[in-house]
C-alpha cells in the first residue's frame, strides 16, 4: 500500500473513532434470526441464523441459486422476509428508514450497470444518505468524501473520465469509490471480480482487505472464487439451497468439509513462504 493511501485510511478510521476506540473482536455487526424468504409458495430461504463479527471480511458462498444474492437484499432491506429478523448493529434493519439504513450499510451489487457520467459524479452518489430535503448539491463536507473515497480507491487520474469507458477492474474500483463515500461501518458486495481478469481480481481484494485492516470496515461479501474467498476472508459462510451449512473461521470450515459437500470437490491448500494459494478439484 503507498504511503499516501495508508496515511488516508489511518485518517478516515480517526476520524470515524468506531473501531479506534473499540475492541471489536467480540461485536456483532450483523445477526439474522430466524430468516426466511419465499418468492412463490414454496420457501427459498427458511430459518436462517447466521451472525457477521464486526471488523472482519466474511465470504458467503455456495453454489448458483442457493440464495447467497437474495440473503444480500435481505440483509440491506431491499427485500422483505416473509419472517424473521435482520439485526444491524441489534437494531431490527426494517425499523429504520432508507436513509437511515444508508448510513449504517453500503450494498454494491453484482455488474452494476455503467451509468453515463464521471466517475466524481459517480461517487458523489455515496453522498445521497447524508442529503437533507431538497438539497441535492454538495456541501464542503461532502466533497471532501468524495475526494477522500476517490483517493482511498485508487482513481483519482479516472475522476473526469465517463465510467462506460473504463477497465473492468477500473470501474470496479469507481464503484467501490462511490460505497466508500457512503462512509458506512459495513459493506456489502456481491461478487465483486465478476468479470475481471486474474490480476484486476487480485487487485480488488486487495483493495478490500486495505480497507478493512486500515479503515476497519466490516466486509460481508458473496465471491463465486473459492481460492480468493480462502485467501482473503477472515470468516466464511456456506450456503446450500437456502440453509447455512456451515460458519466459523477459513480453518475451521476447511476442517469441516462444507466446501467439499456443497461445490462436491476437493480443496487443496498450496503453501509457500509468505502467501497461500487453493485449487478445487472435481469429485
Amino acid at each position: 500500500m503507498g504511503e499516501r493511501i495508508e496515511r488516508l485510511l489511518q485518517r478516515h478510521k480517526a476520524r470515524l473513532g468506531r473501531t479506534a476506540a473499540l475492541d471489536v473482536a467480540d461485536q456483532v455487526a450483523i445477526r439474522l434470526e430466524d430468516l426466511a424468504f419465499s418468492y412463490t409458495n414454496q420457501p427459498f430461504i427458511a430459518n436462517f441464523n447466521l451472525e457477521i463479527a464486526a471488523g472482519k471480511i466474511t465470504s458467503l458462498v455456495g453454489p448458483n441459486g442457493c440464495g447467497k444474492s437474495t440473503l444480500l437484499k435481505l440483509i440491506s432491506g431491499l427485500t422483505i422476509p416473509s419472517a424473521g429478523h435482520v439485526f444491524v448493529h441489534e437494531t431490527p434493519c426494517l425499523s429504520m428508514g432508507n436513509k437511515e439504513r444508508a448510513r449504517h450499510l453500503a450494498l454494491l451489487p453484482q455488474g452494476p450497470r455503467p451509468p453515463m457520467m464521471s466517475v466524481e459524479a459517480l461517487v458523489a452518489y455515496g453522498r445521497y444518505p447524508y442529503q437533507r430535503g431538497l438539497r441535492t448539491r454538495l456541501n464542503a463536507e461532502d466533497e471532501h468524501h468524495v475526494a477522500e473515497a476517490i483517493a482511498l480507491a485508487g482513481v483519482e487520474r479516472f475522476r473526469k473520465h465517463d465510467v462506460r469507458l473504463l477497465s473492468g477492474g477500473e470501474r470496479q474500483r469507481a464503484f467501490i469509490a462511490m460505497i466508500l463515500a457512503q462512509d458506512t461501518e459495513i459493506i456489502i458486495l456481491d461478487e465483486p471480480t465478476t468479470y475481471l481478469d486474474v490480476s484486476a481480481c487480485h487487485e480488488i481484494m486487495e483493495l478490500i482487505r486495505e480497507l478493512n485492516q486500515a479503515a476497519g470496515k466490516t466486509i460481508l461479501m458473496v465471491n463465486h472464487d473459492i481460492d480468493l474467498a480462502l485467501r482473503y476472508s477472515d470468516r466464511m459462510a456456506v450456503m446450500v439451497e437456502g440453509k447455512l451449512l456451515h460458519t466459523g473461521s477459513v480453518d475451521e470450515v476447511l476442517a469441516s468439509g462444507a466446501i467439499e459437500e456443497a461445490f462436491k470437490v476437493e480443496v487443496a491448500r498450496f503453501p509457500d513462504t509468505e502467501r497461500l494459494a487453493y485449487t478445487l478439484f472435481p469429485l
